[in-house]
């Protein structure tokens, strides 16, 4: 029997990644913000009530991390407020959500990889709206619902640190990069084929954390995808310099975590996968990225 599996922020990153990579026995509600706003607890209701979907996977999210500093309301409204009513809607209809986290939820002091019931202590506004998320929909709806933490993501949709890089590279003979926050790089492909195969195997609902195998600073991530990409044609510039910089010495509105890394060995038991390394799965990506040109 075909599974009628509502998606929410379907222009997103993830959002379209989760269609590329839909299994048989699935057909997709897909809506963005123009169609259906998740802050809105009339429209969503009304949707869910015509469409009946089976399943939902929330990929609506505001994730400016720099913004998110002066525009708290607007954080809120989406992260908290809309996993909220979206909360609420699967209750009704009794169906399972999956609703995408993220590593911010955590200070990054711990310097070891966080587990899914690792004490959360955002430092950020994003991570504050967005661990208010995840509180908002275990207090509603435990029962039935996935919380799927991820980091650093990016793919060849969007806008995400990958693209910013080469197009960087092809226009600056030098580049400061910060060393000294750690996490994962994570494809939204990978994350995608994961949250469609924890719906598949429905395991113990709860929390559980997914990224690509590996660690690595954003210096070591940037130094990655300039020496793929001059390999592949992508960066045309073959001398531009990459130094590595303290999070001091780059201007920004938002703390981030220092060390961010997510223990997955939770979520490789549950669905009985493996992981691949950051590095090999980026060179995939890069390639696809070469092939369809999307930056």
């Amino acid at each position: 029997m075909t599974k009628k599996i509502l998606i929410t922020g379907s222009r997103g990153q993830l959002g379209r990644s989760l269609q590329d990579a839909v299994p048989d026995g699935y057909d997709l509600i897909s809506v963005d913000i123009d169609e259906m706003d998740i802050a809105n607890q009339t429209q969503l209701l009304r949707l869910m009530e015509e469409k009946r979907p089976d399943g939902i996977i929330n990929t609506a999210a505001y994730t400016n991390v720099e913004k998110a500093e002066s525009e708290r309301e607007k954080a809120y409204e989406i992260n908290c407020r809309g996993v909220e009513n979206l909360a609420i809607a699967a209750k009704q209809r009794d169906v399972p959500i999956v609703h995408v986290s993220t590593d911010y939820v955590f200070d990054g002091k711990n310097y070891k990889p966080y587990q899914p019931e690792s004490k959360t202590n955002p430092i950020n506004v994003y991570g504050q709206s967005k661990l208010a998320g995840e509180q908002k929909l275990l207090e509603i709806y435990s029962e039935k619902a996935y919380i799927v933490r991820t980091s650093w993501l990016y793919s060849q949709y969007g806008n995400n640190f990958v693209k910013t890089m080469l197009r960087l590279m092809n226009e600056r003979d030098v580049l400061k990069v910060i060393d000294d926050q750690i996490g994962a790089p994570t494809s939204a492909t990978t994350l995608a084929q994961t949250i469609w195969t924890i719906l598949n195997k429905r395991p113990a609902y709860g929390i559980y954390h997914w990224t690509d195998a590996g660690v690595a600073s954003w210096y070591d991530f940037a130094v990655a995808i300039y020496e793929i990409g001059v390999t592949l044609g992508l960066v045309k510039n073959k001398s531009v310099a990459i130094f590595p910089i303290s999070e001091t010495e780059y201007p920004s509105q938002a703390t981030r975590p220092q060390f961010s890394v997510l223990d997955k060995r939770k979520t490789l038991t549950a669905v009985e996968q493996t992981a691949v390394h950051w590095k090999n799965v980026l060179e995939r990506e890069l390639k696809i990225i070469k092939n369809n040109l999307f930056f």
